[in-house]
């Protein structure tokens, strides 16, 4: 693999769609490598426009200003770092071989949108999940969960992040409220929306999961330890590595993983979502990029989440080996707000083996995600506390 100069005429060219704290990640690590970074998003000043070489703000679901972007940037390299996007216009520019998009179009195309990912685990691959239908109307849910879905189960827009429309449901008369949540929720409104049956599982992890390239060339697969999270309406607010498992679950994990990431193919990091009960494992979701659980991996491994994206894209060898047992949890802004300030990072950091990402988003919600802390410890238990304690400490206000 040759990398060029960036902003010379033999520079390497990455386009990232997305520019969110996750895409500002990969930025930087893209950068350590010479790398040549465009970052793109829907609004101005997002955490990976800050650091890029170069920034746009444009509509990704737009056909022409998709294309009028590509054309005038022309990236070697397109990597998608969210859901809501033109993926048409994504296939006509590498079927053109105008630029090659990560992993593969057909990655992108099927886990955009929950239905393409769950036919394709589930009636394709035969992989253990839970009980699902989709659902057009107020009417074909309610017939969904009567015909065998039940409760509790969950209501979830077939395209969102970060649990957006997302309702778990007890009894009928909560389904009007969950269906208009979920089909308004979405990063795009598909007109469509998935039930899910509730799962007894014990705990639910995160598997990055690595295509990459070993020194002879050859594509390999790779994982790193797994990381346990803890969700609240469908938003990560605490992860954890490694989280213990059986042998049996583990391995388990990592062939479902594999079935799935090497049916979407391509080069880059997945994170492959798993409920666990003892040794049964359940396939949930799946991401071709870095996931927000695995931020835990900027202080758990000697190369994150987002350097090993970097480098398998690139078709650069990996590492995945744990360095210390982390964990990270979540500072949310607690204010709606376009001026923000953090008060008492210093006490934060003043937590031992700890560390803050402040991720720098122009506007503060209530429960938005504007930072993380991050600490390691001589277990799980203690890296936990001091991550939870770190991130307690920082105060938001409105300045």
């Amino acid at each position: 693999m040759q990398i060029g100069t960036p902003l010379s005429s033999n520079s390497t060219r990455v386009m990232l769609l997305g520019s969110g704290e996750l895409g500002k990640e990969v930025v930087i690590a893209l950068q350590r490598l010479g790398v040549e970074v465009i970052a793109v998003d829907r609004y101005k000043n997002a955490p990976g426009h800050q650091v890029a070489h170069r920034a746009h703000v444009i509509d990704m679901t737009n056909d022409q200003a998709l294309r009028d972007l590509i054309a005038l940037e022309k990236p070697h390299l397109i990597v998608p770092e969210i859901e809501a996007l033109n993926t048409s216009t994504l296939a006509d520019i590498e079927a053109a071989g105008i630029a090659t998009v990560i992993p593969t179009v057909k990655a992108v195309q099927l886990t955009m949108n929950r239905e393409g990912i769950r036919r394709l685990a589930a009636e394709e691959l035969s992989l253990p999940t839970s009980p699902y239908a989709f659902a057009k109307s107020e009417a074909e849910l309610q017939a969904a969960i009567d015909a065998g879905i039940g409760y509790p189960c969950f209501i979830k827009p077939t395209m969102s992040s970060s649990g957006k429309g997302q309702s778990r449901i007890t009894q009928t008369s909560e389904i009007k409220t969950a269906w208009e949540y979920a089909a308004t929720g979405g990063r795009v409104n598909q007109g469509v929306v998935i039930v899910e049956g509730q799962i007894d599982f014990d705990y639910e992890i995160t598997l990055l999961t690595v295509r990459a390239k070993n020194a002879h060339g050859e594509i390999e697969t790779y994982f790193c330890e797994p990381i346990g999270h803890l969700q609240e309406k469908g938003d990560y607010i605490e992860s954890w590595q490694p989280q213990a498992m059986t042998t049996a679950a583990l391995q388990e994990s990592k062939r479902i993983a594999k079935a799935v990431t090497d049916s979407l193919g391509g080069l880059g990091l997945f994170g492959v979502e798993l409920f666990i009960k003892q040794d049964k494992v359940w396939f949930s979701e799946v991401s071709p990029r870095p996931h927000d659980t695995g931020m835990v991996t900027m202080a758990s491994q000697r190369f994150s989440e987002f350097d090993l994206h970097a480098r398998a894209i690139l078709g650069l060898p990996v590492d995945v080996r744990l360095r210390d047992s982390a964990a990270s949890a979540v500072i949310y802004g607690g204010h709606e707000s376009l001026n923000l300030a953090f008060d008492d990072v210093e006490k934060a950091l003043a937590v031992p083996n700890s560390d803050i990402r402040l991720f720098g988003k122009p506007e503060s919600f209530l429960r938005r995600r504007m930072g993380v802390a991050l600490a390691t410890g001589k277990d799980v238990a203690e890296a936990r506390s001091r991550a939870k304690l770190a991130a307690s400490l920082v105060k938001p206000k409105v300045v």
